[in-house]
């Protein structure tokens, strides 16, 4: 039997996924049994761990990779690019997945499966933070605890939106997130993207903000956004993340008060967007590095 919690803002790309047994986060029960579980994304994985269940963990994918001791479990997979098979090797006795992974194919079959399986909504906001840890909480049997760490989060979080949110609006600059430069073309980010939710977050407005995920973009269009911060995810991410000689050579981008000033600023892609318990202490320090406060 599943127990599944379905975001209280559904993401169209699950909209084929969640099942008919699926409740929304406030109708979430507490898992069956929890002696050997699989968490299926880094924001999950690092909650469970904050609550004090990480002993209970026996296999992670691969997005997971806070707290280190993590990394010692075995990778059941990509979290977009799971197989049965995969996850099913390591015998869990439940699964936590972050809303959204898949392949929806996949998660039929563990649905099937003699494992309880559970979603965690996904919504790259502050409240999102929240509903994870409270949801995470509530499939555990650990309220108390994840009410506590919800109550940190939002001490160190909350003062610094509260900041952003009252930012002069002449002072509020312009961001484009760029996720890689492939082909000397900038795939930067839209709307409904992790990546948004740090712009917005950190009191800047999104320069390429009038489409939906991530979108290779032309060199008109990158001038003309005339972004005042370039965001990319920091080097631990990866060799397809731009270096900041590779920002400087591409002709539209040296071209951007961004790019003629240099003012490129590196995002942990754990610490940060993930939004997890660790999101507000990186949005501090972001925002400190932008706006000089």
């Amino acid at each position: 039997m599943s127990a599944i919690s379905s975001a209280l803002k559904t993401a169209p790309l699950l909209a084929g996924l969640l099942l008919a047994g699926a409740t929304t986060a406030s109708a979430v029960e507490p898992l069956d049994d929890t002696s050997a579980i699989v968490t299926i994304g880094g924001s999950v994985t690092e909650i469970v761990y904050a609550l004090g269940a990480g002993d209970a963990v026996i296999g992670r994918d691969t997005t997971s990779t806070y707290p280190p001791e993590a990394l010692a479990l075995p990778d059941i997979g990509y979290m977009r690019q799971l197989s049965p098979e995969g996850i099913l090797s390591v015998n869990p006795s439940a699964i936590i997945s972050i809303e959204g992974a898949g392949p929806p194919e996949t998660m039929e079959v563990m649905e099937k499966a003699d494992v309880d399986l559970a979603f965690v909504p996904e919504d790259y906001s502050r409240d999102g933070i929240i509903e994870k840890v409270t949801t995470i909480g509530k499939l555990l049997g650990r309220e108390d605890q994840a009410q506590t760490l919800a109550d940190e989060i939002a001490a160190e979080l909350d003062p610094v939106l509260a900041k952003n949110a009252a930012r002069d609006p002449e002072e509020t600059k312009s961001a484009i997130f760029i996720l890689s430069l492939r082909g000397g073309k900038v795939m930067g980010s839209g709307t409904g993207t992790a990546a948004n939710g740090v712009i917005e977050a950190a009191g800047l407005e999104n320069a390429f903000g009038d489409f939906a995920g991530y979108k290779t973009l032309s060199d008109e269009a990158v001038i003309e956004a005339a972004p005042d911060v370039i965001l990319l995810m920091d080097g631990a991410a990866g060799n397809h993340v731009p270096k900041n000689e590779d920002i400087a050579s591409q002709p539209a981008l040296a071209l951007t008060p961004a790019g003629e000033a240099m003012a490129i600023y590196r995002i942990d892609p754990v610490g940060m967007m993930n939004f997890g318990p660790r999101f507000g202490e990186n949005l501090s320090k972001l925002t400190a590095e932008i706006y000089g406060d």
